[in-house]
C-alpha cells in the first residue's frame, strides 16, 4: 500500500517518471538513427549505466545508514561475506543486461512511439510471472485489460508507422523480436527481484548494490564477447556525444526513480504515466523523425492506453460485499420473527 504523501508530491513523481520514460526512448532513438558522427557501442553504454546506478545506490545507502562506519559494516556483511546473496542477485543482473541491450536493438529498428506502445506488453508478461511465481490472482477486469492490451499492440504492429527522417536501414521484424525478448526479461526479472526483496528485511539499496555489482561483471563480459576487438581498437568511449551521455544518465536515474514511484504512488497513477509517455513519444516522433500516423497505429495506441488504466483499477473487495449481504439477510429474518 502506498504511503500517505501530498498530492503535489504524487504529481511531481508522476511528471518526472513520465518525462524520463518518454525522453529516454526518444533520445535513444535519436542517437541510433539520426545523430551524426560515429556510432557508439551500445554494450559499453549499458555497462556505464550499471556503474552509475551502483554509485547512486551507494550514495542512498550512505544516507540510509547515517555514517561511513555503519556503511562499511553493512557492505562487509551483505557484499563481501554474502557470496550466496550475490549469486542470487546475479540472475536478474543477467536478465536486465539482456533487456537493456535489446532496447538498443529495438530502437535502432522501430520508431520511439511504436516501441513505447509495444513495450507495454511487459504488463501481461509481469502479470503472468506474478501469478506463477508469487501465487497471486488477477481480477476479471485485469485479465480483460491484458487481452485488450495485446489487441492494441497487434494493431500497432499490423502496419507499423514509418518515420521519414531516419538515416539508417531498419528491420521492423528484428525490432519486434528485440522488444519481445526485452518484455520477457522485464516481466521475469521484475517479479524475481520483488520476490527476493520480500523474502528478507534487507535494505532495497543493499539489494540494488548486490545486483549492480553482478550487472557490471555481466555487462563487461557482454562488451568483450560482442564488441571486444572494436573496443580495444577504437576505445571504450568511442562515438560518445553529449546526447549519448544524456541517454546513459536517463537510463541510470530512471531505474532508481521507479522504486520511488512504486513506493509513493499507486497503479492508476503509474498507468496514467505510461499512457502520457506514449502520447509524448508519439508527438516527439512526429516532430523529430517525421512519423506518419496511421489509423491502425492510433487505434492500437488508444486501446493500449485504456487497457493500462483498466489494469491499474483497484480490485473490488467482494468479501465486504458478501458480509453486508449476509448481515442484511440476518436482520430481515430477525424482523420477520
Amino acid at each position: 500500500m502506498a504511503e500517505k504523501v501530498s498530492v503535489v508530491f504524487k504529481l511531481y513523481c508522476l511528471t518526472v517518471m513520465t518525462l524520463v520514460a518518454a525522453t529516454y526512448t526518444v533520445a535513444l532513438r535519436y542517437t541510433r538513427t539520426i545523430s551524426s558522427g560515429d556510432m557508439y557501442f551500445s554494450t559499453t553504454a549499458v555497462c556505464i549505466t550499471e556503474v552509475i546506478k551502483l554509485l547512486l545506490s551507494l550514495g542512498m545507502l550512505t544516507k540510509e545508514t547515517g555514517s561511513l562506519v555503519k556503511l562499511k559494516g553493512t557492505i562487509m556483511e551483505h557484499i563481501f561475506f554474502s557470496p550466496k546473496e550475490l549469486l542470487k542477485l546475479s540472475v536478474p543482473s543477467v536478465v536486465y543486461a539482456i533487456q537493456n541491450n535489446m532496447a538498443f536493438v529495438a530502437l535502432s529498428n522501430l520508431d520511439a512511439a511504436v516501441y513505447q506502445v509495444t513495450y507495454q506488453l511487459k504488463i501481461p508478461c509481469t502479470a503472468l510471472c506474478t501469478v506463477l511465481m508469487l501465487n497471486r490472482s488477477l481480477s476479471r477486469l485485469q485479465w480483460f485489460s491484458v487481452f485488450m492490451l495485446c489487441g492494441g499492440v497487434t494493431l500497432v504492429q499490423w502496419k507499423p508507422a514509418e518515420a521519414t527522417k531516419v538515416q539508417i536501414q531498419q528491420n521492423p521484424l528484428v525490432g519486434f523480436i528485440a522488444i519481445a525478448i526485452a518484455v520477457l526479461c522485464s516481466g521475469f526479472a521484475g517479479v524475481y527481484f520483488e520476490k527476493v526483496l520480500k523474502s528478507s528485511d534487507t535494505s532495497l539499496w543493499v539489494r540494488n548494490i548486490q545486483m549492480y555489482l553482478s550487472g557490471i561483471v555481466v555487462t563487461l563480459i557482454g562488451v568483450y564477447m560482442t564488441d571486444g576487438e572494436s573496443v580495444l581498437e577504437k576505445g571504450f568511449f568511442f562515438g560518445y556525444t553529449p546526447w549519448v551521455c544524456f541517454v546513459i544518465f536517463l537510463a541510470s536515474v530512471g531505474g532508481l526513480y521507479t522504486s520511488v514511484v512504486v513506493k509513493y504512488t499507486d497503479n492508476i497513477m503509474k498507468g496514467f504515466s505510461a499512457a502520457a509517455a506514449i502520447v509524448l513519444s508519439t508527438v516527439a516522433s512526429v516532430m523529430l523523425f517525421g512519423l506518419q500516423i496511421t489509423i491502425t497505429f492510433a487505434s492500437g495506441a488508444v486501446c493500449v492506453c485504456v487497457s493500462i488504466y483498466l489494469y491499474g483499477l483497484p480490485k473490488q473487495d467482494t468479501s465486504k460485499v458478501a458480509r453486508q449481504d449476509t448481515d442484511k439477510e440476518l436482520k430481515q429474518k430477525l424482523l420477520n420473527v
